[in-house]
């Protein structure tokens, strides 16, 4: 796998986890990070902040570092700019964190190929890019929308030991 590929199973695992730290969550009510965060809680996730400037966000204690979070997370979705990731990801892995999620929609997003590499190198799960909204099934239309093209132009994540054959998934035999 390349630095920017990931298989659907890991974003399926992540999913699984009921209990997430969202790191950079914004104290502006209009960014997108406070939707997604929002739509984590609706989804029944317990998702804690992880802000160092702001002590309550979205009516939720708000940790400055995923290393202060009690009890401790096993994931964390950053929305950090890639400036900041390394240091998030070294935070993650003093933390015992077992999956990363570097957010992006379009741009860099979150996504750092050092912290990408220092996830793998230290055994972290990592979902270098995409966006949670394109995985559940029963999201908007535009994000439906979004993870549909991907599928048709070949960069939408695919099952472990799956492979691409004339647009449909077939397994390996």
């Amino acid at each position: 796998m390349t630095e920017q590929e990931v298989s659907l199973d890991t974003i399926e695992e992540f999913l699984h986890q009921k209990r997430i730290a969202m790191v950079g969550i914004s104290r502006e009510h209009a960014d997108f990070s406070v939707t997604l965060f929002e739509e984590f809680c609706r989804r029944g996730y317990d998702v804690v902040p992880v802000n160092p400037k702001a002590p309550e966000l979205q009516g939720r204690r708000c940790f400055g570092r995923v290393q202060d979070i009690q009890p401790p997370v096993e994931a964390a979705l950053l929305m950090t700019s890639p400036e900041f990731t390394d240091t998030v990801v070294n935070d993650c892995v003093e933390a015992g964190i077992g999956w990363v999620w570097m957010y992006r929609a379009g741009g860099k997003g979150a996504v750092s190929p050092s912290a990408v590499r220092r996830c793998r190198e230290r055994g972290i799960q990592v979902i270098p890019g995409q966006c949670p909204f394109m995985f559940w099934h029963d999201a908007g239309m535009g994000h439906r929308m979004h993870g549909f093209i991907r599928k048709i132009t070949g960069r939408y994540p695919k099952h472990a030991g799956t492979k691409e054959i004339m647009g449909q998934a077939a397994e390996k035999k």
